[in-house]
């Protein structure tokens, strides 16, 4: 084979070889996002009539405005259900799970305050300052705050992760959907979703990654 056709030769071997990553990525990509929503489907809850009553509610953290002065519809919604689900009489406690990695930045008190002016009462509401990622925040509400049985509260597309962290870890839980947020407010927010899917089964299947901080267990209401 003389020196052009191989080079040649080569050059085709690659771009195969690069189509076939790129192929198999977006498999990958569309198989995390499916597998997700398939598994956890029969889990979710969008009415408060339909939820059976649970000692705790998870509520997942994102931060309270997008811009000053404006508030964050994710997290608004997100603190409406929680309000729904305790006039329902379906939860005692409330786990409020979010960022504090500066002392700037607190969702967990944020979601605490906001909770409280809606009229649930201080000492039910339980502050995780550790729940940095969807991941950790799932994880600790069994083995630091002891509890295995839960309704994780956050938008549709949030909750399937988070009940698919919680399947694959033991966690009973089921799901209800705070009011959706429409994709086109939040492109971003949508988009990241897909590559945090690819992340999670990773983080579950590969990596086998726990929370940042879980050893340490905290006292949690009888």
């Amino acid at each position: 084979m003389n020196t052009k056709r191989q080079r040649r030769f080569t050059g085709i071997t690659f771009l195969k070889i690069v189509a076939f990553l790129i192929l198999s990525g977006l498999l990958f990509i569309g198989f995390s996002y499916f597998i997700i929503t398939f598994t956890t489907a029969n889990q979710i809850k969008k009415n408060v009539f339909e939820v059976k009553p649970h000692k705790t509610a998870l509520v997942l953290g994102t931060s309270k405005r997008v811009a000053p002065g404006r508030i964050n519809k994710f997290y608004q919604y997100r603190m409406d259900a929680v309000k729904s689900l305790y006039a329902a009489n379906k939860i005692k406690y409330v786990i409020v799970s979010g960022d504090n990695s500066t002392i700037h930045y607190n969702e967990a008190r944020e979601m605490k305050k906001s909770l409280i002016e809606l009229g649930i009462p201080e000492e039910v509401i339980i502050e995780d300052f550790a729940g940095f990622r969807t991941l950790d925040s799932v994880i600790r509400a069994k083995l630091v705050f002891g509890q295995d049985s839960l309704i994780i509260v956050s938008q549709p597309f949030h909750n399937e992760r988070a009940l698919f962290i919680a399947n694959h870890h033991n966690i009973k839980a089921i799901a209800f959907n705070a009011e959706k947020v429409a994709a086109r407010v939040a492109p971003k927010t949508y988009f990241r979703e897909v590559l945090a899917r690819v992340k999670c089964v990773l983080d579950l299947y590969i990596l086998g990654t726990m929370p940042k901080y879980y050893k340490d267990q905290e006292p949690f209401p009888n």
